[in-house]
């Protein structure tokens, strides 16, 4: 299991796009964060939150990118045929290959948490927060669920479809999951029957979004609520990891 997921940790690294996105979070993200617009000090939170919301695009590109590739090169190379031979039970590989994954889509992540830290230090804020390490946590545990939902599309679906969907679906919950509820009550009756489908089975990106906490310091969250988060997440990945292993196990090599 450590073997698989090292080899897709180290596979995922070696491809030039993710070094694009740190290079690129680097140039934008610095740089915002440390502005101060006008010469007011308190305009730049503004900025910040522009520089956080660039971190969740980049990390969830990451994410998306690692999940849906852990297996179509395999099937198109045709090397999934000596792997699946091997005595190795596919659940098995499909776990090993996703915690690679996910252990790249969170080393990029705190790289990214890291360059905005460091900005928030320059400027004599305190960096290294309760609210801060809460939204770490939280957008790691986003950034499992997110290769979880890549990887099973990648499955049913074209690589590129597999991203159009994932990003779509996350993308659209991110920004107006929370407001589905109020959306429903006035709409028609198919309408509002799809959105609450979609409410009720869709992953909740909006549940792990602390940067208006963090912007405008508003302070951490009960623990109590990071604790239902978590329970949240692991509980959707493993539901969507338990789909990819039912997909895998029928899938012929």
């Amino acid at each position: 299991l450590s073997a698989l997921a090292r080899l897709s940790l180290l596979e995922l690294w070696r491809r030039h796009e993710v070094f694009a996105f740190l290079l690129l979070a680097l140039a934008l993200v610095v740089p915002l964060a440390l502005a101060r617009p006008f010469g007011a000090s308190g305009a730049s939170r503004y900025l910040d939150e522009v520089a956080l919301l660039l971190v969740w695009v980049f990390s969830l590109s990451i994410s998306l990118g690692a999940g849906s590739r852990l297996f179509p090169p395999e099937f198109e190379s045709r090397t999934a045929l000596p792997l699946f031979s091997r005595p190795l039970p596919r659940g098995r590989i499909l776990l090993g290959k996703y915690l690679g994954g996910v252990l790249a889509s969170w080393s990029a992540l705190l790289f990214f948490y890291a360059l905005f830290a460091a900005s928030v230090a320059l400027r004599g804020g305190a960096a290294m927060t309760a609210a801060m390490l809460q939204a770490v946590f939280l957008h790691l545990l986003f950034a499992a669920v997110a290769v979880a939902l890549a990887l099973l599309m990648s499955l049913v679906l074209s690589r590129g479809a597999a991203l159009a969907f994932s990003g779509t679906l996350l993308a659209g919950m991110f920004f107006f999951g929370r407001d589905l509820p109020r959306y429903t009550e006035g709409a028609a009756a198919p309408v509002g029957w799809i959105l609450r489908v979609i409410y009720a089975v869709a992953p909740h990106a909006e549940f792990f979004d602390m940067r208006q906490r963090l912007v405008h310091g508003w302070g951490a969250v009960d623990a109590a609520v990071v604790a239902v988060v978590a329970g949240y997440a692991l509980v959707y990945a493993a539901v969507l990891l338990l789909l990819a292993k039912w997909v895998l196990e029928r899938r012929r090599v």
